[in-house]
């Protein structure tokens, strides 16, 4: 009798990762209104609210940096925890999964599809902003793309990880009121993080939305990197890698 254990497929594989997203870039090339959704809205928005707020340029660019993150946040969120649902209910992920490719592949070429959609998104977004929109920063644009984009990676982690909880899209848009409002509310974009209530600076201290508007922030006064800024990155930078292994661990096959 063959007592040899069966081989495991590996928790992640390059080769796999890459074609899976590959596989995920294929599919959203066909669909130009969910492209269009993560890649121009945030442009749209950036553009809107440079024209609300018109009449008093210092207010655009006291907010505007902040929201040239967030809106990204918000429709990586969107995008992410609809498409991979879709897969699911559509029956793709349950015989990806019965394949010998792991569930970290799976959500690893994921987060590496959007995530180039990403880079696009923030690129368009920044640059329009700095140069046309006229956004007036201290700090290396450079460094607003960065945060700008690893906000974006940070929606696309999430939105994969709310997407195992969901049975419907309509449920994964429901999602939104619960993980992202919050965030929204306490990142200290409408008032100081300082002059909170101690419990909601709590609560608020611990939002990774909190330290992208605090990255932004220390661009917008400050010139070169400081301590504060490389802290607040790194923050964003580990929530999203997070957030991606509790995806990975919760992925189901199925619909629940």
């Amino acid at each position: 009798m063959n007592t040899t254990p069966p081989t495991r497929t590996p928790a992640l594989t390059p080769p796999r990762t890459l074609a899976t997203a590959a596989r995920v870039l294929r599919q959203l090339r066909h669909e130009p209104r969910t492209i269009a959704l993560m890649v121009l809205v945030p442009v749209l928005m950036i553009t809107l609210l440079r024209y609300v707020f018109d009449a008093s340029p210092r207010t655009f660019d006291n907010i505007g940096a902040s929201l040239l993150g967030i809106f990204p946040l918000i429709t990586m969120f969107l995008v992410t925890s609809i498409a991979t649902l879709r897969e699911r209910t559509s029956g793709t992920l349950e015989r990806l999964l019965a394949m010998p490719l792991g569930k970290g592949d799976l959500i690893a070429g994921y987060a590496l599809a959007f995530g180039a959609l990403a880079i696009v998104q923030s690129a368009l977004a920044t640059g329009l902003s700095l140069w046309f929109l006229g956004l007036d920063v201290l700090g290396s644009p450079w460094l607003l793309l960065l945060v700008a984009l690893l906000d974006a990676l940070l929606g696309t982690a999430l939105g994969l990880f709310v997407s195992a909880f969901a049975a419907s899209e309509y449920q994964a848009v429901q999602f939104m009121p619960a993980v992202i409002f919050p965030q929204l509310l306490l990142c200290g974009l409408f008032t100081p993080r300082e002059s909170m209530q101690p419990a909601l600076r709590a609560v608020s201290d611990a939002l990774p939305m909190s330290y992208a508007v605090d990255a932004m922030d220390q661009i917008l006064h400050h010139p070169d990197p400081t301590g504060t800024f490389v802290r607040d990155i790194l923050i964003v930078a580990a929530c999203a890698l997070l957030v991606l292994a509790l995806g990975a661990a919760t992925l189901r096959r199925r619909t629940p």
